[in-house]
């Protein structure tokens, strides 16, 4: 089909594509605009001929010049690739786009540019237009980089390839004349496997925006991050899907208050000084400079100290600010100044993070509570320091009847290890606030029982409301003669020592090294079994007994 069937040129030069799905080179539609101009006389709705000025010109065969009148409009260009149409003296110019790599399945690539998607989540190209798979090419077409004499975002836009199933992948690139060309490769994601529409439903896996911090109790104590994930009952597999479904291709989700198709995570952060009108307010947007300067981000989390801080951002336009440079809040109206430079921080194709199928390697500043994550996951605060939670272990006494059997786990030493921990000072006092111990054993949970045996020799059961070092902090209580304990007494953990509250007890602790278990079980009332007792070992994975209950009438 010649391209004259699908397209007219109006005597104003207007070039208008008429009907047809055929699409066509740049080098094409010059070689046609020229073979029109050397006709005698225009006819049809072809309104030029040899008396008209020459319509275009041709640098090489991807870079071609419409003279003034001639002209595509948006629609019109749709139909052409492999190259780039200048137009209006130099004020408008389609570039030519060319996408190579392979994607899984039938994939709809997005462009994004000057913030926006480009012509929608469903553009004109769908799934791929002018494809040619014996050279990895997975679409071909024109893309409007200038227009009304000013480059669109200095003519960058970036490729995403966000399709619900595979893996996500993302290129940026700046155009120009010709072709410019962007790489994507996907996979199908083997941790994304659950029904788009299922994943919907999760509406209780939320997040707490903003800079924040939190503690894994690892040992490192608060860090600083701009979001705290909460899985709710959900695995962290289903988080990442979650996290995929948030800004997937088609999504109607925001996130930080913008389009989650639009949304990647911290790209910079800089130090500031000088703020003046503040505070900002997190998720406005920032701008700076002009021109060649100007740039735009959204703040995604503020460490303000008063008038100096950090910032860090999602860069949504335009280039990053300097040392120095003047930054304005777009809804707050405060400005700062850039202290010192710019870091920039890579984003990975999900914004979560990685998942391993159980476990999560988290990006940037990406948080998640400390009780959803074990020791298998691995985030990184907004210092970029790797956290990785402790290793938390449960031990279970299962085959229990509640409110009758009273139960009692200890180290063991053959028995009951009574001297599991050797008293440091004496008890005596009236109202004694701590226990001081020789050595407390780094896997002691942060509150619990103690049993301290007493010169009279009874074992007397005390909460402990925390420990740090030596000590256990205890309720303030009375430790006076008969109930006093001289130093160099034993004390041990009652890990559980308790009236049974249901058909199972347990305890969780921080693995240090496999521990052995002493557990006793009784139960002396209206249907008493014999003393059950036993040892476990407390491992890398927990560990668990179970009461065998042997009728005592």
């Amino acid at each position: 089909m010649a391209i004259g069937d699908d397209f007219s040129v109006a005597a104003n030069g207007d070039v208008r594509h008429e009907s047809g799905v055929t699409t066509y080179t740049v080098l094409e539609l010059h070689r046609w605009l020229q073979d029109l101009a050397d006709d005698a006389s225009a006819s049809g709705n072809d309104l030029i001929d040899i008396t008209s000025a020459t319509p275009s010109e041709r640098s090489t065969d991807n870079i071609i010049t419409l003279n003034s009148p001639y002209n595509l409009d948006d629609a019109a260009a749709e139909y052409f690739y492999d190259g780039s149409v200048t137009q209006a003296g130099g004020d408008t110019v389609y570039s030519g786009l060319v996408v190579v790599g392979s994607v899984a399945g039938a994939t709809t690539l997005q462009v994004v540019q000057n913030n926006l998607l480009y012509d929608t989540d469903a553009p004109f190209w769908s799934t791929g237009i002018n494809v040619d798979a014996a050279a990895n090419i997975l679409t071909r077409m024109l893309i409007k980089t200038r227009d009304a004499g000013a480059d669109v975002d200095g003519k960058r836009i970036r490729v995403y390839a966000r399709e619900w199933g595979n893996s996500f992948a993302e290129f940026s690139v700046t155009m120009g004349l010709g072709n410019s060309t962007a790489a994507i490769f996907t996979n199908s994601d083997l941790n994304n496997v659950t029904i788009e529409g299922t994943v919907g439903g999760w509406s209780t896996i939320t997040n707490v925006e903003g800079y924040q911090t939190i503690d894994l109790n690892n040992g490192n104590g608060a860090q600083p991050y701009y979001s705290q994930w909460n899985r709710d009952s959900y695995s962290l597999n289903q988080l990442y899907e979650r996290a995929k479904y948030i800004t997937r291709r088609g999504t109607a989700e925001t996130i930080h208050g913008m389009d989650g198709e639009l949304f990647r995570g911290i790209t910079h952060e800089w130090g500031y000084d000088n703020e003046a009108s503040g505070p900002f307010t997190e998720d406005e947007t920032l701008s700076w400079g002009t021109g060649a300067t100007a740039g735009e981000g959204i703040l995604l989390a503020l460490d303000d100290q008063g008038v100096t801080g950090t910032m860090w951002i999602q860069l949504l336009t335009g280039v990053v600010p300097t040392d120095n440079d003047e930054i304005t809040g777009g809804s707050s109206s405060a400005t700062c100044d850039v202290a010192g430079s710019v870091t920039s921080r890579s984003v990975p194709s999900v914004f979560l993070g990685q998942s391993t199928g159980t476990a999560i390697i988290g990006a940037f500043g990406v948080g998640i509570e400390a009780t959803d994550i074990s020791n298998t996951d691995k985030i990184f605060d907004l210092l970029n320091v790797q956290q990785q939670p402790p290793n938390n272990v449960t031990f279970t006494v299962y085959g229990l009847v509640s409110g009758e059997d009273r139960v009692l786990v200890t180290n063991d030493s053959s028995g009951i290890d009574t001297t599991q921990m050797l008293l440091n000072t004496t008890l005596s006092g009236a109202a004694e606030t701590a226990v001081i111990v020789d050595t407390i054993p780094v896997d002691t949970p942060q509150t619990g029982t103690l049993r301290v045996v007493l010169d009279d020799g009874r074992n007397r059961a005390v909460a402990y409301t925390s420990w740090t070092g030596a000590t256990f902090t205890i309720g303030s209580s009375d430790w006076q003669d008969p109930d006093d304990a001289t130093s160099g007494n034993g004390v041990y953990l009652g890990y559980v020592d308790k009236l049974a509250s249901g058909t199972s007890e347990n305890f969780t602790v921080v693995y240090n090294a496999d521990r052995t278990l002493f557990v006793r079980v009784r139960d002396g009332g209206g249907s008493p079994i014999k003393t059950f007792e036993t040892t476990g070992t407390l491992g890398t994975g927990g560990g668990s007994t179970t009461a065998i209950r042997t009728s005592d009438a």
